[in-house]
């Protein structure tokens, strides 16, 4: 290069090509990159530049990896030692040149002359060793990338869409991002753990999860800078209208002390993003409450159940209700005022079995001489089939599990004379069903027929009597008669199939007394049978399915829609 353009020009393709490896230079397919590299190097014929180009390759576990080591020694063996070596590495070739030479001479005696004929062979062989310890050298690189190539061969091959696309990613796709992730995040340093995510969040911009993930793991590697912003990208450009990012940030902004921020984000989402998000009102009223304003915390309980009531049918009605009780119960001790929300909330939704038995659950855990007057006033309005007004209550199936409820509490804590009306009443409402089929018998030999006594009181095979000839046994549709040999071993081995009994019809399961409602007083047990509140909506005409969740966890949410936007995205 003998022109200021040539040098100019190489300088900017230079930093070009430095730049794209800045970024993508160690992704798994990045060799179309390196192979523009490698051109425009050997365009040059600086043979040095492009062997430490080779060099800076071997040490990325790529795609291609095997075809740039097999290239790397065609070059090396085909130039020079002295082109392939860098300016450092010749120096230092050259001192140990240097050492070598006068050590031989030391242990020779003499100082080896100018012109010796010798010289020239041991230059030689110096050569040789040197292109072996320079390729020996890259050989070890290669074959450490190699080995960790084989670690995430697997996890890179199910990559099968590396870019940003707006069509979802399948499940298969996700799962591998995380497992990736996690692989990364056990064997690998920090610059490899960054550049996984970086990558992770071009395919998987729009999944507010791994941005999650992503500010996480930043935060405990004690990089918060980084961390802040993968949350500012996240919220103010990717996902920003995504409400779990939002109630991320929110959590997140608290614990560094930014309570401001986390403010604003929850403002954000009861204003503008969800509003009447359940999960974004209990957590908002929480919030308050650790800063100490109760009051605001149970205004933003009442105007979120206000907002809902607006509404023909709500299901987070119910788990407002609930929570907003439970808040001025067990949060703040306002107990008259959490029983007088979970009265209106029974009358105002008389037909929600859950409301129904977290009113129960509250009754059931205070306790006082008016608990079981108060637990068999609910039972009975909750039992009853119309309400006062002539419309229909509760579905029967649920009456009667709530009649089984009220059963174990008060025999936990009624007298005898409570839990015999109780009985008695869940009786006359609920009477025992009968089986639709009777079941069968066999009859007796007693009360049997002539040939059925004839059987029974059939002699032993061996003994010598003589009896009366017996009426042949019934032969059946199959030609098989009932009974064969005698009573003895051997009769037993030879006895055709005889009467089978007819399949009796399953007997009824009694009534399955949720367990959760028994035996346990305080206040934070409750019951474990009830707190699966996501399987409930207002108005319930057939039975409800099995409960799973136990009393005071509130993560089991109902899938709400909110401006268009659902737990499954937009």
């Amino acid at each position: 290069m003998s022109s200021c353009v040539e040098i100019c020009f190489w300088i900017m393709c230079v930093r070009l090509f430095e730049r794209g490896i800045t970024y993508v230079g160690t992704d798994y397919l990045s060799h179309l990159l390196w192979d523009k590299y490698i051109d425009f190097e050997y365009t040059q014929q600086e043979w040095s530049r492009l062997a430490q180009l080779y060099t800076r390759i071997l040490q990325i576990p790529l795609h291609q990896l095997d075809r740039y080591y097999n290239s790397f020694k065609q070059i090396a063996s085909s130039r020079p030692i002295s082109e392939l070596r860098s300016a450092d590495e010749a120096a230092e070739a050259a001192v140990a040149a240097t050492s070598t030479v006068e050590t031989a001479a030391t242990e020779d005696g003499a100082e080896a002359p100018p012109g010796d004929p010798e010289a020239p062979k041991l230059e030689k062989s110096t050569e040789t060793e040197d292109l072996e310890k320079f390729i020996g050298v890259r050989e070890a690189l290669y074959k450490k990338a190699k080995d960790w190539d084989a670690k995430i061969r697997d996890f890179e091959t199910a990559i099968r869409r590396p870019y940003f696309h707006v069509k979802p990613l399948d499940d298969m796709q996700l799962g591998n991002w995380h497992r990736y992730l996690e692989f990364i995040e056990k064997e690998g340093d920090t610059e490899k753990v960054v550049k996984l995510y970086e990558r992770c969040l071009i395919a998987c911009a729009n999944y507010p999860e791994y941005w999650i993930r992503y500010v996480q793991r930043m935060e405990e590697e004690g990089n918060m800078e980084a961390a802040a912003d993968a949350l500012s990208r996240s919220t103010e450009i990717f996902v920003k209208r995504r409400p779990e990012i939002h109630l991320f940030s929110a959590r997140f902004k608290e614990f560094q002390g930014d309570i401001k921020g986390a403010r604003a984000e929850y403002d954000l989402l009861s204003s503008d993003l969800a509003p009447g998000l359940l999960e974004a009102v209990i957590k908002h009223a929480n919030f308050e409450h650790r800063q100490g304003n109760p009051e605001a915390a149970t205004s933003l309980f009442i105007s979120a159940i206000e907002a809902e009531k607006s509404k023909e049918e709500s299901r987070a009605l119910p788990l407002l209700y609930i929570q907003y009780a439970r808040f001025l119960d067990q949060i703040i001790g306002r107990t008259d005022e959490a029983r007088e929300a979970y009265m209106a909330s029974v009358e105002h939704m008389p037909t929600s079995k859950v409301l129904w038995e977290a009113v129960i659950h509250f009754e059931s855990i205070h306790a006082g001489e008016k608990r079981v007057p108060r637990l068999d006033s609910l039972v009975e309005q909750a039992t009853a089939p119309f309400r006062p007004d002539g419309s229909q209550g509760l579905s029967a199936a649920d009456r009667e599990e709530i009649s089984s409820i009220y059963l174990e509490l008060v025999d936990l804590f009624g007298d005898v004379v409570t839990v015999k009306k109780a009985e008695q009443r869940h009786k006359t409402l609920f009477p025992p069903r009968k089986s639709s089929s009777e079941s069968k018998k066999r009859p007796s030999p007693e009360s049997g027929s002539v040939t059925e006594r004839a059987k029974v009181h059939k002699p032993y095979a061996g003994a010598h009597t003589v009896a009366s000839p017996a009426p042949a046994p019934p032969a059946y549709a199959n030609g098989q008669v009932q009974w064969g040999g005698g009573y003895g071993p051997q009769g037993y081995a030879q006895q055709p199939q005889g009467w089978q009994p007819p399949p009796q019809a399953p007997p009824v399961q009694p009534q399955q007394w949720n367990p959760g409602y028994g035996g346990q007083q305080d206040v934070q047990g409750g019951y474990g049978g009830y707190g699966g509140y996501a399987a409930y909506g207002p108005p319930q005409q057939q039975p409800p399915p099995q409960q799973q969740a136990g009393y005071g966890g509130y993560q089991g949410y109902p899938p709400q829609e909110v401006n268009g936007w659902n737990n499954g995205g937009w």
